[in-house]
């Protein structure tokens, strides 16, 4: 079946060859030339057989008359039939007859005629009959008549006048001397030999015409092939190659001519092709060079856009810090002062103990107050390496609901769990997720301080290779204003004193570490819905770590 196939290919690619096509009109076209040079030949040579053969039938003929005269002269017609009987014998002779004025044969080589009379109408007798009076004398082509025997075979016929001779009219006084003609010799010369020679010469040259127009079908294939058909096999395969990517081919020149012509074409074509292409990538490594350079400037404008905003939020957070810490320190230094007042007057055994006693615990609670916070901007700044494992999201965020349950419990809040079936586990840091949760969830309880409903789901998302966990509640929701900017470190929308603003911005950095996303969904009056996304296969390379809070859109 394969052979078959490439038998069929091949033979589709030698039938649209151009070569091919070229060889195959220059044959039909020299067949047709031999052909008619070959019948034009043959039949000229049918002609000069044929006259050669009239002329010696002439030539017999006149023999034979000048034979007969002698003895026609002296009548002596024993030694005439003699003579012709003679005559007719030789090879080559069909019969001999003698036809007077009216049509009567007088003699015959072919007894079985003798006495019959023939049909002056016919072909043989209307050269002279065709008129009202006998002709005299007879053009040479009237004489002969081709016709074919009981044999088939062809047979000239050649009529001679004979004339009356004054000897005929005056000696013998058997004709009168107004009788110009006194009957034809009608000679019959077999052409089985020369048409025999006539096929031999036409078979021999139909096998010289044959022999030639294959010696010269081979010669003009040799010359196409090797003057049109392998200039365009190599130009063929340059432009294979120009096409597969090889720029610069060069075609060997092997002649002057066009095809010669077309190959230093190609080959200066190849080479412009070439320096174009060398030119286009210079240009095209000068830009990557200038994309890189540009690059890195936008790398060190951008660097530098992070140091301002950094900067920035440097300051930000220092104002920040310096406000929330001075306001416990204010108050530690008042109730310290205060107290040293009293001891200084020795009230603080007295009826000020109560009093002292209440003030050292607040500068405690203020003391406190100024540790919490520095510990979570200490937990904000510096990041903890991930612990990455094979973990159930599902046993996180139960566990993260078990550790909030009783003050969920307290706040009023009823819980909804939609945890799936078969999810497949997560390589994550199951610690730090909880954290995130954890985040989640307080900022859940704090906007629902009348009680609520808290929605927890977890799902696969298909496709994709990632574990979604939603956290949604019904309180108050986040205003718009606020939501582009809920994950900014210190933005919070709690009370004074409660919070910092800082458990968003942390979790959102632990699942940006994750190489996961977080998302937020919020409406004024009717909830929020936190969205994280992390992916279930491993996380490398990790994010690495670092001390600067991404802010993005979320609570």
């Amino acid at each position: 079946m394969l052979e078959t196939e490439s038998s069929r290919k091949r033979w589709s690619r030698l039938s649209h060859s151009l070569s091919a096509k070229l060889i195959s009109l220059l044959l039909l076209v020299m067949a047709g030339i031999f052909g008619l040079l070959g019948y034009l030949n043959i039949r000229l040579h049918r002609q000069h057989l044929e006259a050669a053969t009239l002329t010696s039938a002439e030539r017999v003929s006149d023999v034979i008359k000048r034979s007969t005269s002698f003895y026609m002269l002296r009548n002596d017609r024993e030694g005439l039939y003699h003579t012709i009987a003679t005559m007719a014998d030789e090879p080559g002779m069909v019969r001999v007859r003698i036809i007077d004025r009216e049509g009567k044969i007088s003699y015959s080589s072919d007894t079985s005629e003798i006495g019959h009379v023939i049909d002056k109408s016919a072909e043989a007798c209307d050269g002279c009959h065709s008129s009202t009076e006998p002709l005299t004398r007879l053009n040479r082509p009237d004489r002969f008549r081709i016709y074919r025997d009981s044999k088939g075979q062809r047979v000239l016929g050649i009529i001679t006048p004979i004339e009356n001779q004054p000897g005929c009219s005056n000696d013998c006084h058997a004709h009168p001397a107004n009788q110009q003609i006194l009957g034809v010799l009608d000679a019959n010369l077999s052409l089985a030999k020369a048409d025999v020679q006539l096929a031999q010469t036409s078979r021999r040259m139909l096998a010289y015409t044959l022999i030639a127009l294959i010696d010269i079908s081979l010669l003009t294939w040799l010359f196409v092939w090797r003057l049109v058909g392998q200039p365009l096999r190599r130009l063929k395969n340059g432009t294979r190659e120009l096409a597969d990517g090889n720029l610069g081919y060069q075609l060997e020149v092997g002649s002057q001519d066009e095809a010669g012509e077309l190959a230093e074409s190609f080959n200066r074509m190849s080479l412009q092709l070439r320096e174009a292409n060398e030119e286009i990538v210079a240009w095209a490594r000068t830009l990557e060079d200038r994309v890189e350079e540009k690059t890195r400037e936008l790398k060190r404008a951008h660097e530098h856009v992070l140091h301002v905003e950094k900067m920035a939020t440097i300051g930000k957070m220092a104002a920040v810090v310096a406000h929330e810490i001075n306001n416990p320190l204010s108050g530690i230094l008042t109730y310290a002062k205060l107290v040293k007042k009293w001891i200084e007057r020795g009230d603080a055994q007295g009826s000020k103990k109560t009093d002292a006693q209440q003030s050292l615990d607040l500068i405690a609670d203020e003391s406190r107050r100024c540790g919490d916070l520095v510990r979570n901007l200490l937990t904000f700044s510096r990041t903890s390496p991930l612990n990455i494992q094979s973990t159930d999201i599902n046993t996180v965020v139960d566990r993260s609901v078990r550790v909030v349950a009783h003050q969920l419990e307290l706040n009023g809040i009823e819980v909804h769990t939609e945890l799936a079936d078969g999810l497949p586990v997560t390589q994550c840091d199951p610690a730090q997720v909880e954290q995130v949760l954890l985040a989640l969830i307080m900022n859940a309880i704090d906007a629902m301080p009348r009680g609520g409903n808290l929605w927890l789901k977890t799902e696969e998302r298909g496709g994709c290779g990632e574990t979604g966990i939603e956290v949604r509640d019904d309180g108050s929701g986040i205003p718009a204003d606020l939501l582009p900017r809920i994950f900014e470190p210190f933005l919070t929308t709690k009370e004074s004193g409660k919070s910092v603003g800082l458990g968003l911005a942390v979790s959102q950095n632990i699942v940006e570490r994750h190489h996961g996303r977080i998302d937020v969904r919020s409406e004024v009056g009717k909830g929020t819905t936190f969205t994280v996304v992390l992916p279930q296969g491993p996380m490398f390379p990790l994010v690495p770590t670092t001390n600067e809070p991404v802010a993005t859109k979320s609570r």
